[in-house]
């Protein structure tokens, strides 16, 4: 079946800054937001249907206005980055506003039938001019584009600032920015800066093994030709992850669904990218250290408090042992972040002129589905399909889980994944044929 094709029509880029004067000052990212790894624009997308109740309401007026409204508790978000010695970042706090987009397509929700999921037909229509990662500095901190369609549906699609927030801090401005949509006057969680609780120690002490910050030789990266890579989403409802815990043995039957999923992923992945047994790999696994903390860190406070910490091991370990090892390592790796975790990364990129985590044959796995991006309502209920946008995007080896609800109804996990062509192939069979029936 070709893939779905439509037109789009964008009015002209216009800046929203915030909807009552802000203050004007510049403000240091902690050394947790400005690591290399984050200098980049994430995409996502969120799909409504019409609602009659709002049939007079204009979705790109009404969602351009909260915008508007939620940059005057969020208004470092208005601002611009810039990059002083050392590549540290800071906020320059300008007030000059997110870039919104305002666009119609010729073409319905039902039209898209089930590729309401990653790839999404015409992507870059429905989201136009999201900064390169060598572009962060100097240029607007948030995207939005809010694409009407014939049926009275919409698509609101958007890129904002890695640097800026994590995807904790980021949802708490999503809904600070539904609220108001929706009539609030101020946000159901006040936004918190303090970004100086994650800066680095003088001096700095590098105290933990950050195997995820390694230097690792370029050689194959296990990723295939880059020309020749492709995007599928999978689907694992309730049956299919039920299935893949009966593989684990009754000690591990405790471990979490996404150990379960992200264990079982690494492992097709590895054999369908046919790597040397005896290569190094590595997973990391994205840890809110939020809770970690003690006292934990503000509530409201939407900077970056990710780490992920790396589980190293060999292709032909994850392959040959039973399904638990890779389970247990990865359970294992998670409980590696403390508060005291987080400070050695901060001081590690200061020691380290804040370098790029380990790309060679690496996967890195973060968990949406806790973040109730398909509960955010604009005033048009919930969203059939929301997450992240593109999968790994800029990294083709990052793996997300998105919560989602199937064409049956079913409630489960959906995983966007990049691959060579041929590794695809590989992989959509090892994923569904040594599933145990």
């Amino acid at each position: 079946m070709a893939p779905l094709e439509f037109t789009v029509r964008r009015s002209e880029p216009q800046l929203v800054p915030p909807a009552s004067p802000t203050p004007t000052e510049v403000k240091p990212l902690s050394d947790i937001d400005d690591q290399e790894g984050l200098r980049i624009h994430v995409p996502f997308i969120q799909i409504y249907r019409k609602q009659e109740s709002m049939a007079e309401k204009d979705p790109a007026q009404v969602i351009r206005q909260a915008l508007s409204q939620a940059l005057v508790f969020y208004y470092p978000l208005a601002g611009r980055l810039r990059e002083g010695p050392h590549r540290k970042l800071s906020v320059d706090c300008t007030g000059e506003g997110a870039m919104f987009i305002e666009a119609d397509a010729d073409v319905t929700l039902d039209q898209f039938g089930d590729s309401l999921q990653p790839p999404f037909p015409c992507f870059n229509e429905l989201l136009h001019g999201v900064p390169a990662p060598q572009q962060i500095t100097d240029t607007y901190l948030l995207l939005v584009q809010v694409t009407r369609l014939k049926c009275g549906g919409f698509i609101l699609a958007f890129s904002f600032s890695h640097n800026m927030c994590d995807g904790t801090g980021f949802t708490q401005f999503l809904k600070t920015w539904a609220e108001m949509a929706r009539g609030a006057t101020e946000p159901s969680v006040p936004p918190v800066w303090c970004r100086e609780l994650l800066m680095a120690r003088d001096p700095p002490r590098i105290t933990c093994n950050h195997r995820e910050f390694e230097h690792v030789p370029e050689t194959d990266t296990g990723n295939g030709n880059e020309d020749d890579i492709v995007l599928r989403s999978f689907f694992f409802g309730p049956s299919q992850i039920a299935a893949i815990r009966g593989l684990v043995p009754p000690e591990l039957q405790h471990c979490t669904t996404f150990d379960l999923l992200t264990a079982y992923f690494w492992r097709c992945r590895t054999k369908a990218l046919q790597m040397e047994a005896e290569e190094e790999i590595r997973i990391m696994v994205v840890v809110n250290s939020r809770p970690r903390f003690n006292p934990p860190l503000p509530a409201g406070y939407y900077g970056n408090a990710i780490a992920y910490p790396a589980a190293v091991t060999t292709a032909g370990k994850v392959c040959e042992n039973p399904f638990g090892y890779a389970v247990e390592l990865i359970n294992k790796v998670k409980g590696e972040v403390t508060e005291e975790y987080v400070h050695s990364v901060a001081d590690l990129m200061v020691s380290r002129g804040r370098c790029l985590f380990t790309t060679v044959r690496s996967l890195i796995v973060s968990d949406l589905r806790r973040f109730g991006f398909r509960d955010i309502d604009f005033g048009w209920g919930k969203a059939l399909y929301g997450g992240e946008a593109k999968g790994g995007g800029a990294f083709p080896a990052a793996m997300y889980l998105i919560s989602h609800e199937n064409a049956n109804g079913e409630e489960g996990a959906l995983v966007p994944m990049w691959l060579p062509s041929k590794a695809m192939e590989r992989f959509a069979h090892e994923l569904y044929d040594t599933l145990p029936k």
